[in-house]
């Protein structure tokens, strides 16, 4: 098997290994992984070189959410496979395809598992492969990413301390959906597009499914008080929140969001970004192959879109 190997660190280390120890654990498993020309590169630019090299097999990233979704988008509709070493905090996409979580399993996976097309998201031509948010989660996020370049603790704890002390008292956001043809008024604290749909199963929080049967899932959440996010959390933990009296949740197959602003604050798989409205949401369906187990996962896959 021969791969173009990304692996997206800045401290020289991914979750506690380095990328020559990566590299040397690939090579044990019989995987050529391909040198790279400019490690220095932009992380978009390094894995445009990598789905540019010809001759591989798969695109393989090694990081976090945020790397895996970067290498979705430029892989969607090419047919190159997506490797996936799942070394971030979170882990949404890996944990939704049942890949192995340490950097052990998730190498043997490349070489023994299987090409699985499944769904992506679009809204106005960016892709997003988890979900697209707005209101207060992609506030939250922007000012996050304002204070992540002072990294002082005191700093730090004053920003949350700031969003718990507001965070009823941040303004809904009020928008008009086109929803499969039918316009209706949307407002809520968040509001959020899903590629598949949230399962509930305890102790499993924002676990998706199914992922690769053509839907979009619309959330708008009425409310988001310190006490009912509380309660949303306790809904997460025990499997059941989907009915919370502020959780509206609507199947749908063709989405547009209108708004009186020129543009809109979005979230799309953790990168906040300002896009013009209005928003034109749509699935693309098994648009991105991504390498998951054989066995296992299919029938994890079938279970789960039973249950949803």
């Amino acid at each position: 098997m021969r791969i173009a190997l990304v692996i997206n660190t800045e401290s020289g280390s991914v979750g506690g290994v380095t990328p020559e120890a990566i590299r040397e654990r690939i090579a044990a498993a019989g995987i050529e992984a391909l040198g790279e020309a400019d490690r220095g590169a932009s992380l978009p630019a390094r894995i445009a070189a990598a789905v540019a090299e010809p001759g591989i097999d798969a695109v393989v990233v090694a990081g976090g959410d945020g790397t895996v979704a970067c290498a979705a988008a430029a892989l969607v509709g090419r047919g190159t496979p997506l490797g996936i070493l799942p070394l971030g905090t979170m882990n949404l996409l890996a944990r939704d395809l049942g890949l192995p979580l340490d950097l052990d399993g998730a190498i043997a996976n490349l070489a023994q598992g299987v090409p699985r097309p499944i769904d992506v998201g679009d809204v106005n031509g960016r892709i997003f492969v988890i979900n697209s948010v707005l209101g207060m989660a992609a506030r939250v996020a922007r000012h996050r990413e304002a204070h992540r370049e002072r990294r002082a603790v005191r700093t730090l704890l004053r920003w949350a301390l700031g969003m718990l002390r507001h965070l009823g008292r941040y303004p809904r956001l009020t928008v008009t959906g086109l929803i499969d043809g039918r316009a209706r008024r949307l407002r809520g604290r968040l509001i959020a597009v899903v590629v598949g749909d949230y399962v509930e199963r305890p102790g499993h929080v924002l676990l998706r499914a199914p992922i690769d049967a053509g839907q979009l899932t619309l959330y708008v959440l009425a409310n988001l008080s310190v006490w009912r996010s509380l309660r949303l959390a306790v809904g997460f933990a025990l499997g059941d929140w989907r009915r919370l009296p502020d959780v509206e949740r609507l199947p749908v197959g063709d989405l547009s969001i209108a708004s009186r602003r020129r543009a809109l604050l979005v979230m799309n798989d953790g990168e906040v970004l300002l896009i013009p409205a209005p928003l034109h949401y749509r699935i693309r369906r098994h648009a991105l192959t991504v390498i998951v187990p054989p066995l296992a996962t299919s029938r994890r896959f079938a279970d789960e879109s039973a249950d949803a």
